[in-house]
């Protein structure tokens, strides 16, 4: 797995840069009612999307969150006194105190089986009633675009099912009384594959089920490299965004009420 410390100063080069960002942010805040006040970004990264969140709409308060203190003080420097560092799986903010919440590009890297359920339970926690939680699904999924590197890749181990499958996050949301409303997708502009970059990512860890230097790596890097045309990106992945809302009459559980939708198994 990729070491987001580390990773944080070509982060945001590596994914495609603004133009993704852009995709991105218009595509969260088509899901969010314009009535919301108060935001909270979890998994911020570097920023680069919180930043546009909190720029598009006058009178939204954007929050960010991330755990990587590189990449908190990446999106620090873009939103000023707008960004803390903290666990996706135990949020540092009281329960209700959010009109939405965010997770762009998060679930997919949760440690562990449990670590997306327990993410998705804190985004509803500090979500209020009424409130619309957004999130994206199926990462790895968008980027098999159909090209001859997916072709490559089809037989590398897999991890089944994915820690953000669709059907996985819609059941967490309702364990904790969200409610389906809404979904959309958006490109990933600027992160088509090309072979050659494919095998620079897979050596550094992209792939979290081939790790770096062991001899099946190096397979898929020998294959990859036998491609034609090393440097053409392949077509772009497109994201996919789910919505839930909690409703409007919903009472928020505190800790002392000894039901796990209000930590989440934390």
């Amino acid at each position: 797995m990729l070491d987001y410390e580390e990773e944080a100063e070509r982060y945001d080069a590596s994914r495609g840069g603004e133009p993704r960002a852009a995709a991105a942010a218009q595509a969260v805040l088509g899901l969010i009612p314009y009535g919301a006040r108060e935001l909270l970004d979890v998994g911020c990264g570097t920023g680069i999307v919180t930043r546009r969140l909190a720029a598009a709409r006058a009178g939204l308060r954007v929050t960010g969150v991330d755990r990587a203190d590189a990449m908190a003080r990446q999106a620090a420097a873009r939103l000023p006194g707008a960004v803390v560092r903290g666990d996706c799986r135990r949020l540092p903010f009281p329960d209700g105190r959010f009109d939405a919440v965010t997770s762009v590009w998060l679930l997919h890297l949760a440690p562990g089986d449990e670590g997306a359920r327990a993410t998705v339970a804190e985004c509803a926690r500090v979500l209020r009633p009424g409130g619309v939680y957004v999130t994206t699904v199926d990462k790895a999924a968008a980027h098999n675009v159909g090209s001859d590197i997916d072709a490559v890749l089809a037989s590398r181990p897999r991890r089944t099912p994915a820690r953000d499958a669709e059907d996985l996050v819609a059941r967490y949301a309702a364990e904790h009384g969200l409610l389906p409303a809404g979904r959309d997708r958006f490109p990933g502009r600027g992160q088509g594959r090309s072979p050659r970059r494919t095998i620079a990512d897979l050596r550094r860890g992209w792939f979290m089920t081939l790790p770096p230097g062991e001899p099946l790596s190096e397979e898929f890097a020998a294959r990859l490299a036998a491609l034609p045309d090393q440097d053409r990106p392949r077509p772009d992945p497109v994201f996919t965004l789910r919505a839930f809302r909690r409703p409007p009459d919903d009472r928020i559980l505190s800790p002392h009420d000894g039901n796990s939708r209000a930590h989440g198994g934390n």
